[in-house]
């Protein structure tokens, strides 16, 4: 009589365990992303269509910032996301077990300084105030550590007065002398550019050619229960890289109408389109699928800087947050 309970149990078991995966199927994967240019890949595989030419039924989340992608994927409603990497290992030492799949893209950031500040080099901002971000992110991170330290031997909050603000009001405060310089990404450099009273002290990819930033993350559990879906996801972020880097101009739509880009025009009087806008920042910013040996590299100087800067309490590895299966499986099928 046990053994025969026993068969039983174990047999609705595993139909439980059978239902639950076939039920995680028909449900569309659901992909967070934080809105940024750089992260146009995934409006892109979605409005060319890219997702349904794999049969892979999504939806896709439009997040403001990191922290809500991080609640949203521990409460269990993402199944991927398209984060900064810093976030990912920042989360994962807090016990957000999860894992690094693919690079989304490279580059963005970049020193913006008025053209009488007296600002020409890093080094130049002793003594400064600089907009930033809030102490602690993916960005901050970028610029207190590889900015600052590596690149102007200066220490935030001390040699510089970081001041904390959101990325539309950088531009203007520059601009009215609020603060000497900003740290910003794409568009806003490109549009700050465009009005024509600032001027570029450090292109950070320049510094640091195609340096990665946001990444495709997932779960674990969606990675043992929908693996063949993440592929299809995956072959979806490529073809959508690949239809980017097809000309300078191809996605250039997408991206206008998606991040609402609108002409500017400058202070001697030149118009500049939003395509304009669009092809400047892709001077700074682009687009890549494969991480490689020495993307690795820079997650692991990532890490350092954060856990040197007390951001996270124990040193990391990066290969123990990444999973370059899924993405090889991609390129293969």
């Amino acid at each position: 009589m046990q053994v025969a309970m026993s068969k039983i149990i174990l047999v609705l078991s595993t139909v439980l365990v059978l239902s639950g995966q076939a039920l995680a199927e028909e449900r569309p994967l659901r992909i967070g992303w934080v809105f940024a240019m750089a992260n146009a890949p995934v409006v892109v595989a979605e409005r060319k269509g890219f997702y349904q030419d794999e049969g892979l039924k999504v939806e896709i989340i439009q997040f403001t910032s990191g922290p809500v992608v991080h609640q949203a994927l521990a409460a269990g409603e993402l199944d991927m996301a398209y984060i900064g990497t810093p976030p990912v290992y920042h989360w994962f030492s807090q016990g957000l077990d999860s894992r690094i799949l693919a690079k989304v893209n490279y580059g963005q950031a970049a020193i913006v300084a008025r053209k009488d500040s007296g600002v020409n080099v890093v080094g130049d901002l002793k003594g400064k105030k600089l907009a930033g971000v809030k102490k602690g992110s993916g960005m901050d991170v970028l610029l207190r550590g590889y900015v600052l330290q590596d690149t102007g031997h200066l220490e935030g909050d001390k040699d510089v007065s970081i001041i904390a603000m959101p990325s539309g009001n950088m531009m203007p405060s520059v601009e009215e002398k609020v603060v000497d310089a900003a740290f910003m990404w794409e568009p806003f450099t490109s549009q700050s550019l465009a009005r024509g009273n600032t001027k570029i002290v450090m292109d950070v990819n320049q510094a640091e050619p195609n340096y990665p930033w946001y990444v495709v993350m997932a779960m674990p559990k969606t990675m043992e229960q929908r693996k063949s879906d993440i592929i299809k996801a995956l072959r979806a972020h490529k073809k959508a890289i690949d239809y980017l880097n097809s000309s300078p101009t191809a996605g250039n739509d997408v991206i206008v109408s998606t991040f609402k880009i609108d002409a500017i025009m400058s202070s001697d009087g030149t118009n500049h389109s939003a395509d304009d806008i669009v092809g400047e920042a892709r001077k700074r910013l682009g687009w890549q699928y494969e991480l490689t040996a020495k993307d690795l590299a820079f997650v692991q100087r990532l890490m350092n800087y954060s856990y040197n800067l007390g951001f996270i309490k124990k040193e990391l590895k990066a290969t123990d947050l990444v999973d370059r299966s899924f993405m090889a499986a991609a390129l293969v099928n």
